[in-house]
This record gives structure tokens, sequence and C-alpha cells, in this order.
């Protein structure tokens, strides 16, 4: 098979890596990038360009960053490519029915779950936050529907305790790269057959929420530990002390069997301390105050002494 021409969609780091992984295939030609407008970044909010557009240009590949890309001119300008193919990942635009005409059954998305488990905005902060005990990458036909098209293949592997959402993230990084290499290929060659997706296991990987930050003493430890981990990537999680916000940054789930109210500060000393939770006890090693760096509890501890049955919001 000749090479293939391909639009490339994308705008994280995550999308530049696949991107970057296309350019270097020798199985495919990008003859065009789509990307997000640059968008304001930093402390003096400066417009930024997105990782996939920076690249783009560093590889001095054409790249168009419309604010619609549904519009005729943008889809006029990408026809132009003369393009056989489209690859999506993280792009952030919802593609219209005019889009997905331009390479019919041809426009495929890596999205960073095992579908059809955690469709949607936040696959992989969900997986966390839901305990589950393994995620991966899907390579998928684009349809109107969300993340509803049949799956081409996947590559998994296993979420530890000690991994969060960024480690998970670095993780899928490498992973679209072998489906766009492999099975990408072998479908475009016609020798392999995507898989309707089984609407029975269906689940919705819902945009996070700032409220989402706050922890709930009343859930359980291992609860809370996912939450913790999740949320990483953003906005993190936090609990109030004396009225003022303070950032947990790493905890774990112990055993502690208590009456106490979820909350309550049950064990110190000058390196931790634990909380009760509706079951068991959540034990903080790594803090952030407001307004400073974070720590760990041996050094917030020396400024902020904690208090046993003090209560944590």
């Amino acid at each position: 098979m000749s090479v293939v021409r391909v639009v490339f969609l994308g705008t994280p780091d995550i999308a530049a890596h696949q991107l970057e992984a296309l350019i270097t295939d020798d199985h495919f030609e990008v003859v065009g990038v789509v990307t997000q407008p640059d968008r304001p970044a930093g402390r003096k909010m400066k417009l930024m360009p997105s990782a996939v557009k920076q690249l783009a240009l560093e590889k001095n590949l054409e790249v168009i960053t419309p604010d619609n890309i549904n519009t005729s001119e943008s889809i006029e300008k990408i026809k132009s490519w003369g393009a056989e193919a489209a690859v999506v990942i993280a792009y952030g635009q919802i593609l219209k029915q005019e889009f997905l005409d331009l390479y019919p059954q041809k426009i495929v998305n890596l999205h960073a779950s095992l579908l059809p488990r955690w469709r949607g905005a936040a696959p992989i902060q969900r997986a966390i936050m839901a305990g589950d005990d393994k995620t991966g990458m899907s390579l998928q036909i684009v349809t109107k529907a969300l993340d509803a098209g049949d799956v081409i293949g996947t590559r998994s592997f296993s979420i530890h305790d000690k991994m969060d959402a960024l480690d998970v993230y670095e993780r899928m990084k490498s992973l679209g790269a072998e489906l766009l290499h492999v099975e990408f290929m072998d479908y475009l060659r016609g020798n392999l057959a995507p898989v309707p997706q089984n609407k029975k296991y269906v689940t919705y990987a819902k945009k996070l929420e700032k409220s989402e930050a706050k922890i709930q003493w009343h859930m359980t430890a291992r609860q809370i530990f996912n939450n913790i981990r999740g949320l990483k990537m953003g906005p993190g999680s936090y609990c109030l002390r004396h009225g003022k916000k303070l950032k947990i940054h790493k905890a774990f789930p112990v055993q502690y069997d208590h009456k106490s109210t979820p909350g309550t500060i049950l064990y110190a000393d000058k390196s931790i301390f634990k909380v009760a939770c509706k079951q068991n006890a959540l034990e903080v090693v790594e803090v952030q105050p407001e307004s400073k760096p974070k720590m760990l509890v041996s050094e917030y501890i020396k400024g902020h002494p904690v208090e046993l049955g003090e209560l944590l919001e």
C-alpha cells in the first residue's frame, strides 16, 4: 500500500506525541494539522500556541487554528490538502457531519480509555476515581455520537495504587503510536474489521467540576484516596483547616477502627497525620497550605501544629 495522506487534529501534549509518531512513520504523510486557537497562559496571560501547533510549525507542516472547524471556509481548506484519512486526539471541538463526510469511515479517534467504558471528557481521571484496576487507549472510528464508534484496536495496562492521573497520562502517550502504526494501517489495508461497542457496558466520564476538589470525609478512605489520585491533573484535592484551604497532594488509605466523626484527626506525629473517614483513615503525607509551595507534612507540622481531635472540613 502506498503512503497514506492524513490530516491530524489535536491540541495538548498527548496529541503532539501522536503527531510526532505519525510524522516519523513511513506509512503516513501528514498533509495538514488542525488545532485550537492560541490561548492565554501564564501569569501575564500571554497568548500561547498549543503543543500540537508548536510541533507542526517546527516540522514545517501547514497548520490552521479555526474557532469553528465546521465552517465552510475551514472545511474547504482541509479538503484542499487532499488527505485520504484523518486522525483525531483531544482536539476539543465537536466534528459535524460535513467534516465526517470528507473521509467516510476513515476518521479515527484515539481515546484514553478501554471503550465502551468511560466515553467522554475525563476518561483518565474517572477511571482512577472509580477504582478501576486497568485502563488503556482505544482507536475508534469517529461518529456523530460521542465516542460511540466501532473500535479498531486497544492497548491496556494495569493501574497500580502508586499511579495517579499524571502517571497514567504519561503511560498513554506511547500506546497511541502503536495503534496507529499497526491497527490503523491494518484497517486501511482492509485486513482488520472494527468491532461495535457493547452498549451494555457503556459508562460516561463526565467533565470534572471544581466542586469535586473538596474532600468529602464521609466517603471511605479508599474513595478519597482514589479521588486525590484522579484529580492530580487538576483541579487537585483540598480540605479546610481553620477556614483556609489545605491541598492534599499525597495520602494513603490505612486500616483504622474508629467511631469518630469523619474529618477528625485521629493520629499525628512529626511526619504524618491520619484523618477519620467513613471507613478507615487517610494517612496524609504531602500538603500545600494557601499561598505556599507543596511540602511534606513533616515540614508543615513545624509551623502548623496538628492537634488530636481537631476536625477538618
